[in-house]
């Protein structure tokens, strides 16, 4: 069987037909001791698968595709390539400081089936000078939508049928074609993501080395991915239309893979290419590469299965996780089945008892500071009334002296004040006893004084009369 055969497989609907004898098989269901029956005509329940179908058709279907890899390797040109579309990409530069994911969603319909498919590119993977944590932003969007979902899930008035799912599906890796074995990044990011969604390894840009050398590069990879116990997506077995295939194709993997938009014209059709010097690598020419391969796995064969895989194991180990985290499990300590009530009123009980005892600690600890601080604001007003009763101390100090002083200075001012009227009454005896005694001088002088007065005039007037006959002259 090749990959051509069953390329319409899955996605064939029969029309309903009407058995001509209906009969129920045993130990078909879980409980085998359910009695069969023999139906004595047509019902109508055989027609439920292609009910099933058309209500998946009319509802539509979503599809997830996380890309990881370098810059430039190629990862935008692949998922055009594979969906036979030109996407919106955005280049990106080799200088991120950080890695970031970039979701594009995308509606596409083929024949009657819708798909909204969202692309999620890493920008800037593996270009910072140290990529430790470069893994961990992919985690923590891979976590993020599963936490989104979960909420969901958990509201009272839940809307699954129009929640639009985000959780990856799928996780392309590309791998760079350096011939010679995994890049430690590599090994760390598979390992770390392989619990969380289904990985497929893909070998970007394989028309860069020879056949000898990508045969040899495939096997390397192999044997380090399971020597450092990295679980990749294994296509299914169990389903016998698609077991040989899908057997096949897990002994090709990780398939090598080249992807162009170019048309090159090869004999009377155009196909899709890469144009070389020395020849023309054709995409979906299986002799050339593998893309061929990948795109039945991934696209017509192996898509719902992806898409059950992520809910049924990736979705719900970390559901698991997150419950038990919050103490909901399945058996008790006795490992004896409980229910979701017994789980919750045993969590409310233990949170109550937990309120309890924190409350408890809480009063006890407010209690204890209560008296830490009484006895701290007790130390400190023994403090203040110390220095209260030092400055009251102080000051009657101070007032006894100011009042000694005062005392001081009122005997020096009374004492001034007396000197000082004995003084006045002194200058105001001596005053009078000079005025008296000047007095008496006075009179004395007086007779000789009009003598001399009575001369003076005469000489005068005799002066006055020799100017006047001189001016005359």
């Amino acid at each position: 069987m090749t990959t051509s055969d069953i390329a319409q497989g899955p996605f064939q609907v029969y029309p309903q037909s009407v058995p001509q004898s209906v009969s129920v098989k045993k130990g078909t269901g879980q409980d085998k001791n359910a009695r069969p029956l023999s139906l004595s005509g047509h019902v109508g329940f055989d027609s439920l698968p292609h009910q099933l179908v058309n209500k998946s058709t009319c509802q539509g279907f979503c599809f997830n595709i996380l890309c990881i890899g370098e810059t430039g390797i190629g990862k935008s040109t692949l998922m055009d390539t594979l969906f036979n579309t030109n996407f919106e990409n955005f280049e990106s530069s080799h200088f991120e400081p950080k890695v970031k994911l970039r979701a594009q969603t995308y509606d596409l319909q083929e024949s009657n089936v819708r798909l909204k498919l969202t692309i999620v590119n890493t920008v800037g993977f593996g270009d910072q000078m140290n990529k430790q944590e470069s893994y961990q932003h992919v985690v923590d969007y891979i976590d993020t939508q599963f936490e989104s979902y979960l909420q969901e899930e958990l509201k009272i008035k839940r809307s699954l049928h129009n929640y639009h799912d985000s959780r990856i599906h799928a996780c392309l890796y590309f791998i760079a074609p350096s011939g010679h074995s995994l890049k430690s990044l590599d090994l760390v990011t598979m390992k770390k993501l392989d619990s969380k969604v289904n990985i497929i390894p893909v070998i970007a840009k394989a028309d860069t080395i020879s056949k000898s050398e990508l045969h040899k590069f495939k096997i390397k990879i192999m044997s380090e991915l399971v020597s450092n116990g990295v679980q990749i997506y294994q296509f299914p077995t169990d389903d016998e239309t698609v077991s040989k295939i899908n057997t096949a194709m897990n002994g090709i993997l990780p398939f090598a893979v080249v992807g162009s938009s170019e048309e090159v014209k090869i004999g009377n059709k155009m196909v899709k290419a890469r144009q070389y010097p020395w020849g023309v690598v054709q995409v979906e020419n299986e002799n050339h590469c593998d893309f061929v391969k990948l795109r039945e796995m991934l696209i017509c064969v192996n898509m719902e299965d992806l898409r059950e895989q992520t809910h049924t194991r990736h979705y719900e180990l970390y559901r698991r996780c997150k419950l038990e985290e919050m103490g909901f499990t399945d058996t008790n300590p006795e490992s004896k089945p409980v229910s979701l009530q017994e789980t919750y009123e045993a969590k409310r009980h233990e949170f109550l008892g937990d309120l309890q005892r924190r409350e408890e600690e809480m009063r006890q600890m407010f209690v204890q500071r209560v008296k830490e601080k009484e006895t701290e604001l007790k130390e400190a007003e023994r403090e203040l009334q110390g220095k209260f009763e030092q400055l009251k101390r102080l000051h009657s100090e101070e007032k006894s002296k100011l009042d000694e002083k005062r005392r001081s200075l009122e005997d020096e001012i009374n004492t001034f004040s007396k000197k000082k009227a004995a003084t006045e009454l002194l200058q105001g005896q001596s005053f009078n006893t000079n005025a008296n005694l000047k007095k008496d001088k006075d009179r004395k002088k007086s007779p000789e004084m009009e003598a001399k007065d009575v001369n003076l005039t005469c000489d005068e007037a005799t002066n006055q009369n020799h100017n006047c006959c001189f001016r005359n002259l």
